[in-house]
């Protein structure tokens, strides 16, 4: 079988990639090595702004203007319902908090973004004597529909191939790739935390970071904003919530804990003040890096392997963009950002 690439990984990195093969038409098979232990748990939110210090997020334009549109055309493509348009809005725990909300309001990059009116609580469930600020232009993505649509159409295509990559069986020449019976031009690893097991980009700086949410029913809740305060809460839809997330460090399984939802119930209690039943909790582990930034480029030796990786918690947002940085790269010599290159780590 010939193809022009190989893509290892199925999670948001990896179906942003390939759906910019699909709109210029290249042929690709994807091996799915259960590595997107993060993808299949996203809370699959975008927001442009960080919301802990009121802060832009890196190329928030850009990114949002990508996504928005990458969405958009996977949906009608797929026919299903992906990107659900949501406000943000983050509790305030002080009028100094306040005040630094309408400060950040007057910088450019979030002056399109943050709202300067102050949203009173009017919900007896939700303590928040200080109110809200309004954050615009965000939403959320069903990732696990996405992932689940996509993977489907995949093996309806036959382009999918379900077991673990075998590195060792890789065999590389001038101008291609041989791996069992698939000879192909190009490779991208799109793995996640996967990468950790990969000989050839296992020098990357990537800090895996587990992640755990839980899932509530709560009917006297009633809300339809995502609610960020020392926990995001995002609406689902009859009467249910996700609640996230936690960080640690040591652990990497994606095993849940009752550490986490301990974590998780202590800080929604402080929030809410009506009753709820957990009906679920997942774990996953975030691909991050210490700047912050994505890893995307080339091996530094063999000119034909590529990486997509580290998205860390703002996925949704990000990959759309990045993906097409790559392929842009890749295909057509465009020079890739250096915050994003992977050079700066050689």
């Amino acid at each position: 079988m010939h193809v022009d690439y190989i893509i290892v990984g199925i999670g948001i990195a990896g179906i942003s990639f390939c759906e910019q093969l699909k709109a210029n038409n290249k042929s690709f098979i994807v091996f799915d090595n259960n590595s997107q232990l993060s993808s299949t748990v996203a809370g699959g939110l975008y927001n442009p702004v960080v919301l802990k210090r009121f802060t832009s997020v890196w190329k928030s334009k850009e990114q949002l203007e990508t996504a928005v549109t990458f969405y958009s055309k996977l949906e009608e493509r797929l026919n299903l319902k992906l990107d659900y348009k949501i406000p943000v809005y983050r509790k305030f725990a002080s009028l100094e908090e306040q005040n630094d909300w309408f400060a950040a309001s007057d910088k450019p990059l979030l002056s399109d973004y943050l709202s300067t009116k102050i949203i009173r609580n009017s919900n007896k469930n939700i303590d928040a004597p200080f109110g809200f600020g309004e954050v615009f232009e965000t939403g959320r993505v069903d990732v696990k529909v996405m992932l689940d649509a996509f993977k489907m159409e995949l093996s309806h295509n036959n382009s999918l191939y379900e077991s673990i990559f075998k590195y060792n069986q890789l065999i590389l020449e001038n101008n291609s790739i041989k791996y069992q019976n698939i000879i192909a031009k190009n490779m991208v690893f799109a793995e996640g935390f996967g990468i950790r097991e990969n000989p050839y980009f296992n020098y990357l700086p990537l800090v895996p970071a587990k992640g755990e949410l839980i899932t509530i029913h709560a009917p006297d809740l009633n809300i339809d904003y995502v609610l960020k305060a020392a926990v995001f809460i995002i609406p689902l839809g009859n009467d249910l919530y996700i609640v996230g997330a936690t960080y640690e460090w040591k652990d990497l399984s994606n095993k849940v804990t009752e550490t986490a939802k301990d974590e998780l119930l202590n800080k929604l209690e402080k929030i809410i003040n009506c009753s709820f039943k957990i009906v679920n909790q997942v774990a996953g582990v975030r691909p991050t890096v210490k700047d912050r930034r994505p890893l995307v480029g080339q091996h530094p030796k063999f000119k034909n392997l590529y990486v997509l990786n580290g998205l860390g918690t703002r996925g949704v947002m990000i990959g759309p963009y990045v993906a097409n940085k790559l392929y842009n790269f890749i295909e057509n010599d465009a020079v890739l950002d250096n915050d994003i290159d992977i050079k700066r780590f050689e």
